[in-house]
């Protein structure tokens, strides 16, 4: 019997990167078994992120090392399929095959349920790019994982509920790269999660590039909210934990609000991205709500869930940004406490209006600034990891450590949590006490008996409210 050919998947960017590999590698299973050493793949597949700053020269020379493995393997007598996908690749599309000739496949992160089909048309000879939007909806052609899959993913999974956007933020790739706003019905949904269940999922995070806009067909026929699907996920199936990333501030509706005041499953913590704290930037970002609408959307989750962590993103130096702009940005998070937060450079995306602005920010000025911000952010995070010494939270263990007789899992507010503690906890959830704070992580000690489910941890005061 001849051996199975060999498949390697290296995502970039996003969760929803991380959750198309998997269905890649899924559909690709009957024919592929994963390896994760690129020298010794027949196929490699490079899942691609647009969204930072020269993604696509990144690719490009990732590429350069792949060639190489390509003439080695043809020297071994074997070949290797190399396939780009994701939004490099609807972005790029013949662009790569001119600039890297090695690459067989061009895939876009609509065409991933034809993989199986285009891999076999790259082994009759001949470049293949497939970027156009499909008729069909990509989900429904997409195989299931199987039951050892899951397991070997581990305890916690991504699961896409809605891809692209319609909010066209005047710095983002994702309308051109992923399309339109699409929601997944609440049935196929909940089928999916109740298979991750089935292989021992206990936490699901629902994600898609504007999650909290979702509008998937329900039961009834109409169109359900985030709300009602997260309801329906807590009602009918096993699964422990839930989440949801990443939303708008535009799109956070009251029954959202209200879900997480009285869904216990859900999780209380919410990534909320503003990018700035400048109206005038906000406006020149098209995120069309302002600076106090958002401090009244977080106001409005804190009352309904006061143990509630926030997290958002921040983008610093966009064009026309002023001194009195990014002190705008620094105020807020004063005003707004986050638990944790990205922050980043701006980068011009080609292809969208922020690249084409005047007053485009000098780097050393944006460097500066980022440095600044950072440190804000990074003084509230250390504040409310130490409010939460001597805390109980239930973590659900998702490993072992890196000492024996050591597992790690996570907090409902996703730092890492580490307790000595047996490895057939791993997959359960269970009260610990914090004992100590680390620059990364938690550590803690359990707290007998194991608990089977999730409880709500206790409320918390930290600076801000978070």
């Amino acid at each position: 019997m001849s051996e199975p050919r060999r498949l390697y998947i290296k995502s970039f960017g996003c969760q929803m990167n991380v959750y198309d590999s998997h269905r890649m590698a899924d559909a690709l299973a009957r024919d592929y078994r994963e390896t994760d050493r690129p020298e010794d793949a027949d196929l490699i597949v490079l899942n691609t992120c647009h969204i930072r700053e020269k993604a696509a020269e990144k690719i490009y020379s990732e590429l350069g090392r792949i060639r190489r493995l390509k003439s080695a393997a043809k020297k071994e007598g074997r070949r290797l399929l190399v396939t780009v996908a994701g939004c490099v690749a609807q972005a790029e599309g013949e662009e790569i095959i001119r600039r890297a000739p090695a690459v067989d496949i061009v895939v876009g992160p609509q065409s991933i349920h034809r993989l199986p089909e285009l891999v076999a048309r790259a082994k009759q000879g001949g470049a293949i790019v497939e970027t156009e939007f499909p008729v069909e909806d990509k989900f429904d052609h997409l195989a299931p994982p199987s039951a050892r899959a899951t397991r070997a993913r581990g305890v916690a999974a991504f699961v896409t509920v809605q891809e692209g956007c319609d909010k066209f933020c005047t710095f983002c790739v994702v309308p051109y790269t992923r399309g339109s706003e699409l929601s997944r019905p609440v049935a196929k949904i909940v089928e999916e999660i109740e298979h991750l269940a089935a292989a021992g999922v206990v936490e699901v995070t629902l994600i898609g590039q504007n999650v909290n806009a979702y509008h998937g067909a329900g039961p009834d026929g109409r169109a359900w909210s985030l709300a009602c699907l997260i309801g329906q996920i807590a009602a009918e199936t096993e699964i422990a934990r839930i989440r949801y990333t990443t939303s708008h501030p535009r799109d956070m509706r009251a029954d959202l609000i209200a879900a997480h005041r009285d869904i216990e499953k859900l999780m209380p913590y919410l990534h909320l991205p503003i990018q700035s704290g400048s109206d005038r930037v906000l406006a020149a970002m098209n995120r069309r709500h302002s600076r106090d609408e958002y401090l009244e959307v977080i106001a409005r989750v804190r009352a309904a869930r006061p143990d509630i962590a926030l997290s958002s993103d921040f983008i610093v130096g966009f064009p026309g940004e002023s001194e009195d702009d990014f002190a705008a940005t620094l105020d807020l998070v004063e005003a707004a406490g986050f638990a944790q937060a990205f922050s980043f450079k701006y980068s011009p995306r080609p292809g969208t209006p922020g690249a084409e602005m005047d007053g485009q920010i000098p780097d050393a000025l944006k460097v500066e600034r980022l440095a600044r911000l950072q440190q804000a952010l990074e003084r509230h995070r250390h504040a409310f990891n130490a409010a939460l010494r001597g805390r109980r939270l239930d973590v659900l263990f998702e490993k072992p450590g890196r000492f024996e007789g050591q597992i790690v899992g996570r907090s409902p507010y996703l730092q890492p949590v580490q307790v000595m503690g047996a490895a057939r906890r791993i997959g359960t959830v269970a009260p610990v006490e914090i004992t100590e704070i680390g620059s990364n992580s938690l550590f803690g000690e359990l707290i007998e008996p194991v608990s089977a489910h999730a409880a709500k941890p206790l409320a918390l005061a930290t600076a801000g409210g978070a």
